[in-house]
C-alpha cells in the first residue's frame, strides 16, 4: 500500500467517524444509520457510477460534503431563500475546513487539503471539473433519495415553483449527470417523472 493510499483509508475513515455520531437517521435497505453517514455513502457510490476511476481528492470530498452538518442546523437561519443561500454557504465553508483538517493530519500535503476545501465551497462550480463533478453527484444523490420525500414535505409548494426545483437542479448538471439522470427517472413515480418531462421540455431547459 503507498503512502498515498493509507492516507486516503485514513482520511475516509475519520470522516465516517465523524458523520457516524449524526444523532438523526435514514432508513437503507434493512438498516437505520446515522443520517449523513447514509448520505456519504451514497456520494461514494453515485461518484463510482458517473467517474470509475476518481482521484483521491474526488472520492474525499464526496465523502466529506455533508461532514457534520447536523451541527449547524437550517433552523438556525432565518426563514426565505436569502438565509438558505447563506446557510447553505456557511455549510460549505464548513465542510471544507474540516476536510482539509482530517486530511492535513492523515499526512496529506497543504495544497491538496486546500483543493478539496475550493472543491467543497463550490466557489468555482463551471469552471472547475472537480467542482462539477462534485455537484453532479450531489444531484444525482438527491433525485434518487431524497426528491421523493422532498415532494411529500413541500406538498404546498404549487406546481411552477416545482418547476422552477427542477430547472435549478437540472441547470446545475453537466450533460454526463444529465445522461445519468433520464435514466434514474425511467425508475421514478409516475407523478415525479411526469413534473421532470414537464420541466424539461421547456425551451432552454
Amino acid at each position: 500500500m503507498t503512502t498515498m493510499d493509507s492516507g486516503l483509508q485514513c482520511a475516509l475513515a475519520a470522516i465516517d467517524k465523524a458523520n457516524q455520531a449524526d444523532p438523526n437517521q435514514e432508513q437503507v435497505g434493512e438498516e437505520l444509520l446515522p443520517k449523513e453517514y447514509a448520505y456519504s455513502q451514497h456520494m461514494t457510490r453515485w461518484l463510482f457510477e458517473l467517474d470509475p476511476q476518481p482521484s483521491e481528492r474526488m472520492q474525499i470530498a464526496c465523502r466529506a460534503q455533508h461532514i457534520e452538518r447536523w451541527t449547524m442546523p437550517r433552523k438556525d437561519y432565518p426563514e426565505g431563500r436569502k438565509a438558505y443561500y447563506q446557510w447553505r454557504q456557511a455549510c460549505g465553508r464548513m465542510h471544507g475546513r474540516r476536510a482539509a483538517e482530517i486530511m492535513a493530519d492523515c499526512g496529506y500535503p497543504t495544497a491538496e487539503c486546500e483543493r478539496v476545501e475550493t472543491i467543497l465551497t463550490k466557489r468555482e462550480l463551471r469552471q472547475d471539473e472537480d467542482t462539477q463533478l462534485l455537484e453532479d453527484v450531489a444531484c444525482m444523490v438527491f433525485l434518487e433519495r431524497y426528491f421523493a420525500d422532498f415532494y411529500e414535505e413541500k406538498a404546498d409548494y404549487d406546481r411552477e415553483k416545482w418547476l422552477r426545483i427542477v430547472r435549478r437542479t437540472w441547470g446545475k448538471m453537466s450533460p454526463r449527470a444529465h445522461g445519468a439522470a433520464l435514466k434514474l427517472a425511467e425508475g421514478m413515480p409516475a407523478h415525479l417523472l411526469e413534473l421532470l418531462q414537464e420541466a424539461l421540455a421547456e425551451p432552454g431547459a
